[in-house]
């Protein structure tokens, strides 16, 4: 009798464990996400990264509430110039050879990821870049700033400050390697056209980052060393800007007007201290990093998305400090823009690309 009895009760104690187990429901996956950076000596990169995971941790608090998969990311660092460009490369590979669910990228090169964008397609594991194209392969998504948006306001605005019947005797400041610097020299150019601004490049320089930079104002000045030789210089950021405006200002060359891209801290202290940088078009860093997780949470778990996303960019004058929020956002509304333009007023929407 008393066998019988722990016999059933061992019974009992199944069904109760089986039906707890059921009504639990299946276990939620956990989402692999292997995310390449680029460089961590940017500050408006380092910015994209950290608003990409402090959306990677709300997705995860939203998920534990929902029982909805979570993220579990892993991080690579390429690094700067030609040495990062081959270690992301082989970072790429190892990522796909991991066989995460998605991978997120923000390339250090528009061509050199190509051989390893083919291989996750391959493996069928969907890629979606931030802030930077690659050239060949298939993307799930893309997702950057206005570039050419802000190459325009900045044209826009250099157009508005000279006369009309002036040659602009311009420098630019470029990086031909990757699309986002690209489409913001070829706004600034296209804006200049449009106003019908007079204007002749003296020279351009390659500069991306802090190095870089310096060495590009250092030789900006041995090349251009009289006072008025030079109306403006476009940098197309401010990783290299930045040291650009500093060798200038040394220098004691205050009559250029220097227009900028990013909306790095130093630069908005520049413009608020009316220190050479008049107009920097700032990328809305956190928001654009945290976008590119939206998406690529929203691709993991089945979902459709635009394959290309524009998060706009603010331009920052002395006229317009007081409405802009800083690299993490939030986007403000509209306004009017100070200076005279075809468009009189700024947008602040993300928007799939046309």
């Amino acid at each position: 009798m008393v066998r019988r009895t722990n016999f059933t009760r061992i019974i009992a104690a199944c069904a109760f464990i089986f039906a707890t187990a059921a009504s639990a429901g299946p276990t939620v996956k956990t989402l692999r996400v292997d995310v390449l950076y680029w460089s961590m000596n940017i500050p408006g990169q380092v910015a994209m990264r950290k608003g990409l995971e402090q959306e990677a941790a709300a997705i995860n608090r939203d998920a534990d509430k929902k029982n909805q998969p979570r993220i579990e990311l892993t991080p690579y660092i390429a690094g700067d110039g030609s040495a990062g460009i081959e270690r992301q490369i082989a970072q790429m590979f190892e990522a796909v050879k991991r066989k995460p669910d998605i991978i997120i990228v923000q390339p250090t090169d528009n061509a050199a990821l190509a051989a390893p964008l083919r291989a996750a397609n391959q493996a069928g594991i969907p890629v979606v870049a931030y802030d930077q194209y690659i050239s060949g392969g298939t993307l799930a998504a893309f997702v950057t700033s206005d570039n050419y948006q802000a190459g325009y306001l900045d044209g826009e605005y250099l157009a508005a400050h000279f006369p009309d019947s002036k040659e602009l005797k311009l420098i630019l400041v470029e990086y031909p390697h990757v699309s986002s610097t690209v489409e913001r020299a070829n706004g600034l150019l296209d804006a200049l056209r449009d106003y019908r601004q007079p204007f002749r490049i003296l020279k351009t320089y390659e500069a991306v980052e802090p190095n870089s930079g310096a060495r590009a104002g250092a030789q900006m000045l041995r090349d251009f060393p009289a006072t008025g030789s030079v109306d403006a210089v476009f940098s197309v950021n401010d990783g290299g800007g930045l040291n650009i405006v500093e060798a200038l200002a040394n220098a004691g060359r205050t009559e250029i007007v220097v227009a900028s891209i990013d909306g790095d801290p130093k630069s908005v202290d520049n413009i608020r201290a009316k220190r050479l940088t008049h107009i920097d078009a700032a990328q809305f860093c956190g928001p654009l990093g945290a976008e590119a997780m939206k998406i690529a949470y929203a691709l993991a778990t089945g979902k459709k998305v635009a394959p290309h996303h524009l998060v706009p960019v603010f331009p920052i004058t002395s006229e317009t400090l007081q409405l802009y929020p800083g690299w993490g956002g939030p986007i403000p509304p509209r306004f009017a823009k100070p200076w005279q333009a075809r468009v009189p007023y700024w947008e602040g929407t993300v928007r799939p690309a046309k």
